[in-house]
């Protein structure tokens, strides 16, 4: 179980490594386990069910942003300047995907059953803009970060209905703030990294934006 002067202690603006290595997470293999799961109790069904689709969207929309910088590094992770921006930025999405791949299990939500939609798609639409150019590849980059960014950020108004008193509560908070802030970092270095030259971009930051906000709100119910 959480105690509440472990995740003070060892969260302190939640690096990585850190938040990873914290007695906070309970083994994988323990996760079944009745006697050691880290599952809420004192959450009411409707605050257990908000926790749920939280967790389970936030998953997917990591697997996702993962495929899509895989897809990009396929085809401009040979350039010199712009393949290892790439990376980068895959790089912390990577460890992301660790983190919710771990509150997935301690939790224990249900994963998307779209989740190989999300890697298929992620992988399609980071590998389509690639093609179209490396400033196409950073205006999808800017377009889904964007979106990203303000979905965590309504989640941590959501997270205001949550109880703080449960030890688990605020560690939650500081990873999502955590999260927000790291892709929000991707969608000023796309910016940064010529995403609105991009041929037409307004128009495939719209398209590419919808198409985030629609798989968020598909990932929340399944």
């Amino acid at each position: 179980m959480f105690s509440s002067s472990t995740a003070i202690r060892r969260l302190s603006r939640c690096t990585h490594r850190r938040f990873l290595a914290s007695s906070a997470y309970t083994n994988p293999s323990s996760a079944n386990n009745p006697a050691t799961t880290t599952t809420p109790i004192n959450l009411t069904n409707e605050q257990r069910r908000a926790l749920d689709s939280a967790l389970r969207v936030d998953q997917a929309g990591e697997v996702a942003a993962n495929w899509i910088y895989y897809g990009q590094h396929c085809i401009l992770g040979k350039q010199p300047v712009t393949g290892p921006l790439i990376q980068e930025m895959w790089d912390q999405e990577k460890k992301h995907l660790e983190v919710m791949d771990k509150l997935q299990l301690q939790h224990r939500i249900r994963p998307t059953i779209l989740m190989d939609v999300a890697k298929i798609g992620g992988f399609g639409l980071g590998a389509v803009t690639a093609l179209m150019g490396k400033e196409a590849a950073m205006a999808c980059t800017e377009a889904v970060e964007t979106v990203i960014g303000e979905h965590y950020d309504d989640q941590l108004k959501e997270m205001e209905s949550l109880p703080s008193a449960h030890p688990s509560v605020p560690l939650l908070r500081e990873v999502v703030k955590e999260f927000r802030d790291d892709e929000l970092e991707h969608m000023n270095i796309a910016v940064t990294n010529d995403a609105q030259r991009a041929p037409a971009h307004a128009l495939l930051s719209t398209v590419v934006g919808a198409g985030c906000k629609v798989a968020i709100e598909l990932c929340k119910r399944f």
